[in-house]
């Protein structure tokens, strides 16, 4: 048999060696990766609730996107720092925009059944029903627990994204406004709201809050309210105030 031929005919073993070569290739290379672990979101839900409910202090902003909302004692809200001590204590600072003022801070703050109020950084604190405080923070860590226990069973991950440097879910859900009323007391009832949260992923804790919508009749459709936890646990001093006094 000459070359010519030989090589012929080992032709098609050698095409069935290269295949087979191929497939032994394809068969080593980098395995396939685990698919995602399935997410608990219920207990998700309760582990940030329990966590909300244990904490002793609370430091949080809210800021109006839009400045949409209805006013704010008769001034545009803007944003609001505030300090919360559990059982029953808390701080807000409120920035706003006066008409004919400009720019003005207005301090609220409530320490069991007594509540006051400056209407300027400069002002003095005068005695505020507790029933007027606009945003009932007494108890907060209990409120958001029940909050995310009313909202388990129509909540949803839709996503994952970094907070501070830490993975954290994206849980969305929709409410009615009425839902609102142990945090908002003075919220209008019959509104749609849709709710966000970011909830860390390494333990569990409440980082954002975001609602969009109606939370009082004169608030605009698409009202936007951020609120941002920035602390937990930390030293905050919240004591009745002079009436009559600025500090």
């Amino acid at each position: 048999m000459n070359l010519s031929k030989t090589l012929r005919l080992g032709l098609p073993s050698a095409a069935l060696m290269v295949v087979v070569l191929l497939s032994v290739t394809a068969c080593g290379g980098e395995p396939e990766p685990d698919p995602a672990p399935e997410v608990d979101l219920a207990d998700i839900l309760s582990r940030a609730g329990d966590n909300m409910a244990a904490m002793s202090t609370l430091e949080f902003n809210m800021v109006d996107e839009n400045e949409s909302g209805a006013k704010f004692f008769g001034t545009t809200f803007k944003s609001m720092e505030a300090e919360v001590a559990a059982p029953d204590s808390f701080r807000m600072v409120v920035d706003v925009e006066a008409p004919g003022f400009g720019f003005v801070e207005i301090e609220m703050l409530a320490v069991g059944e007594q509540a006051f109020l400056k209407l300027s950084k400069d002002a003095p604190w005068n005695p505020l029903p507790l029933d007027q405080v606009p945003f009932n923070f007494a108890g907060l860590g209990l409120t958001l627990r029940d909050l995310l226990t009313t909202i388990k069973d129509r909540a949803v991950i839709v996503g994952r994204e970094s907070v501070d440097g830490a993975q954290a879910f994206v849980i969305e859900a929709d409410l009615a406004s009425d839902e609102l009323l142990s945090l908002i007391t003075s919220a209008n009832p019959g509104h749609a709201v849709a709710l966000t949260l970011w909830i860390d992923e390494a333990d569990h804790e409440l980082r954002r809050l975001k609602i969009v919508g109606r939370i009082y009749d004169d608030d605009d459709p698409e009202t936007i309210r951020h609120l941002t936890i920035v602390g937990v646990d930390l030293p905050v001093d919240i004591q009745i105030p002079d009436v009559g006094s600025g500090s």
